[in-house]
This record gives C-alpha cells, sequence and structure tokens, in this order.
C-alpha cells in the first residue's frame, strides 16, 4: 500500500485533480491494482485506510491511495480514475454531489450509520445561555463569539448546509469562517485552551468529541439535517471487473463507537498503529467482511 502523510496529501490531490483534466486512467487498474481515493477528514482516511490494508492483506490486490477534494473526487469515480471512494454521505450532506453521479456510478454497501452533521460549543459554555442555534441571535451571544463560525473546507456539503443554517436562523451578524479541519481543530483547541466561546461546525464519527468536552447545539428548524448514512461508491463496472473487491467494499460496515475510538488511537498514535489494532481486536468482524 502506498502510504501519504499529511505533508504529501495536498501534492497527492493535486496530481489527481490534474489526472482528472487530463483524461488519464490509472496504471494500477489497469496493472491489477486498486486505487482508493478520499478527502482530507479523519473518519474517511481511517476507513480508506483500513480497506486498503484489508484488500492488500486479504484479497493480494496493491492498493494506491489519493486524497483530494470532494468535488474531484466525485468525478474521478464515475471516470474511473479512482476505483472506489468510502465517504459518500446521504441523504442531505452530500446531495448535490450524488445527484449528478446518481446511476454513473455503483452503489456500495453501507459503512457506518448516525452519522451526524452539526455546530458544536465547548461544554463549558452555559445551556442557559447558549443552547440552541436560535441563542446564537442574542446580542450578548454574539458578542461573546466575535460574530464568527469556524467552519471547514468551502467546497464541504457540511459548509454549503452552515451557510444554509446562517439564512435560515437570520444569523445576519456572523461569518461563516471557511478554512480546513485541520485549522478548525486548531482554532477549536486555542479557544477552549483560554475557556472562551467558539462555535465550530462539526460532525459525528470523530475523535474531537474523544478528546475535547463538546456539545452539539439543538437545531429545531433541521437545516444541518438529521441522521446520515455513509456509503461507498464504485466506478462503473467495478461489481463486475473486480466482484472481490466490490463484495469486500459492500460488506464492510462497523458501529459508530468503534470508528470513533480507533479514530481516536489514529490522532493519538497514528492511522497505521490505529488500523492493525482494529483488526487485531475485531478479528470476528474483519474475517465476516471476507465470508462468502
Amino acid at each position: 500500500m502506498i502510504a501519504i502523510n499529511k505533508r504529501q496529501f495536498l501534492t497527492a490531490g493535486m496530481g489527481l485533480a490534474a489526472g482528472l483534466a487530463t483524461g488519464f486512467r490509472p496504471a494500477l487498474a489497469r496493472s491489477g491494482g486498486i486505487k482508493l481515493g478520499f478527502a482530507p477528514w479523519a473518519d474517511a482516511e481511517f476507513i480508506t485506510r483500513l480497506a486498503a490494508k484489508l484488500i492488500e492483506d486479504k484479497l493480494n490486490t496493491k492498493v494506491e491511495l489519493v486524497q483530494t477534494d470532494v468535488a474531484p473526487l466525485y468525478q474521478g469515480v464515475t471516470r474511473g480514475d479512482v476505483d472506489a471512494m468510502l465517504m459518500c454521505w446521504l441523504p442531505k450532506t452530500h446531495e448535490d454531489y450524488y445527484k449528478r453521479v446518481e446511476g454513473k456510478v455503483e452503489r456500495l454497501g453501507t459503512l457506518y450509520g448516525d452519522a451526524k452533521l452539526g455546530w458544536v460549543v465547548p461544554k463549558y459554555v452555559p445551556e442557559s445561555e447558549l443552547a440552541s442555534l436560535e441563542d446564537l441571535a442574542k446580542p450578548a451571544v454574539q458578542e461573546k463569539l466575535g460574530g464568527r463560525i469556524q467552519g471547514i473546507e468551502p467546497g464541504a456539503g457540511l459548509t454549503r448546509l452552515s451557510q444554509d443554517t446562517l439564512k435560515a436562523y437570520g444569523l445576519n451578524g456572523y461569518k461563516l469562517q471557511e478554512s480546513s479541519e485541520a485549522a478548525m481543530l486548531s482554532m477549536l483547541n486555542r479557544q477552549m485552551r483560554g475557556k472562551n466561546w467558539i462555535v465550530a461546525t462539526a460532525w459525528s464519527p470523530h475523535w474531537m468529541f474523544g478528546k475535547y468536552e463538546l456539545r452539539y447545539l439543538a437545531d429545531p428548524k433541521g437545516a444541518l439535517g438529521a441522521a446520515e448514512e455513509v456509503v461507498g461508491l464504485g466506478r462503473p463496472g467495478l461489481k463486475k471487473d473486480r466482484p472481490e473487491v466490490a463484495a469486500f467494499l459492500s460488506k464492510l460496515n462497523m458501529p459508530l463507537n468503534e470508528l470513533e475510538a480507533a479514530m481516536l488511537v489514529a490522532q493519538e498514535e497514528s492511522v497505521e498503529a490505529a488500523v492493525s489494532k482494529y483488526v487485531d481486536e475485531h478479528a470476528q468482524r474483519v474475517n465476516g467482511w471476507f465470508a462468502a
């Protein structure tokens, strides 16, 4: 498996984007290997690296990992530039992306359910003052937050829904600060060290809930959606060309609590350590993914 560390993420993403533009087809697909694409999100990285290790170890198939942004990733699957992606959030988060590719890709299995999007605050922020998205309209609350909602990448479904949420709740005095997952987490960590108020866009599963004491703000209007499922998507013809890979990816499923625990190990140690630990501790579940 080709390892891609965080310093290589941007380069890898640029490489895939360039490939999409020039219409290349990956050499691995032609030579019997598999190419998995993913965006730089903690849950997507863990489950993709887990799948890659198991494909190599159990199916004796070489895997290449490529990280890129969400939009080119969906395009890459439809064109066959990547064989599969394991991070399609439905029905709402990636609704726009999925509508463009539905019927042009092969839907694999559900990787995990009960996924959630929302805005979070540290638990030390009094619920009596800030319990709901509606409370953000209070002048005193807006002042303490500096009129800022800390967000992630501009192309993320969470970012689109967060922009809609500002409108839905009439939060005209706020700005959604678009950045990245890493920048959002850095700002969250910095503000919490000083016991300052902060609202950040977030999602479950994520290791942040194991490291920090956070709570979701209530969303009475449902602007950020309800519980979602995360499914895998394969390129056209994957089930026919590589039935053993498609069958495994269609069975790959884990409880949310197991995924979040593994993600915390990945953050505190390494993704490789988290993958190895998960495989060792959940051998029966893993073997079930390859059962006939």
